[in-house]
């Protein structure tokens, strides 16, 4: 079910505006904040502000327990440890706010992946992979938009589209490089509120522990350290 507000809004500004125009459809319902009487209040309006308002920060983190699953059943390690990363993404309120606009924030109840998919000829396209608390319905989803990447030379997937979407988190993987920091391309003329999350190398380290770099990007007037850390704790339970 999608929550739309086809009603005017009143923005911050006291105008009135649509909070349905030129979203594409969503995975799953939402509600506005009332940024009035929002905690976060002075903290939006003052990041919302800024040219570059994302902060990111990458911590290794031991994937032991993922790794030995992966190599014990036979499932795909990257598939794995995206579907608890979702997980951990999904349990974080902040991390499931968007900005439709600078003077609306919406939170989801549940948020997806728009992922990077590699294909043979080493391009790769945008593509979408829902979130489902079933490890096992989730990766049949995304087998099968993996395949429909495959058959394909198309930038963006026939599921994700051309539109920016908000449900999603963005999400890459760099398996060659234990990289200790990251940044990413954006359009700074764009409004884009969308946390973006990547992974590099897992590598055995000197204790015998499997551990990868994973980096986080929040956008400032949404999210703080703080759950950024709430974001890395809940993940290396999972992990």
């Amino acid at each position: 079910m999608v929550l739309c507000f086809l009603g005017p809004v009143e923005n911050l500004n006291g105008d009135f505006m649509s909070n349905c125009n030129n979203v594409p459809p969503f995975l799953s319902s939402y509600s506005n904040v009332d940024i009035r009487t929002w905690k976060r209040r002075e903290h939006f309006l003052f990041f919302r502000e800024f040219e570059e308002p994302y902060f990111g920060l990458t911590v290794n983190v031991d994937c032991s327990k993922t790794y030995d699953e992966s190599k014990a059943t036979g499932k795909s390690f990257y598939y794995l440890y995206l579907h608890r990363i979702l997980q951990a993404c999904n349990d974080i309120p902040a991390l499931k706010l968007r900005m439709p606009t600078d003077n609306e924030v919406w939170s989801f109840d549940n948020i997806h992946a728009s992922t990077t998919q590699m294909r043979e000829d080493q391009t790769f396209a945008y593509s979408l992979i829902p979130y489902q608390e079933s490890f096992e319905t989730f990766m049949a989803a995304a087998q099968r938009e993996n395949d429909s990447v495959q058959r394909s030379n198309a930038l963006f997937s026939e599921s994700l589209g051309s539109e920016p979407r908000l449900d999603v988190i963005h999400f890459s993987a760099l398996p060659w490089i234990k990289f200790t920091g990251l940044s990413h391309a954006r359009y700074f003329s764009r409004l884009d509120s969308v946390p973006k999350v990547s992974v590099g190398k897992c590598e055995k380290s000197a204790n015998g522990a499997y551990e990868m770099p994973i980096s986080l990007h929040l956008h400032h007037a949404l999210a703080d350290g703080s759950d950024a850390a709430l974001f890395f704790n809940k993940l290396e339970s999972l992990i």
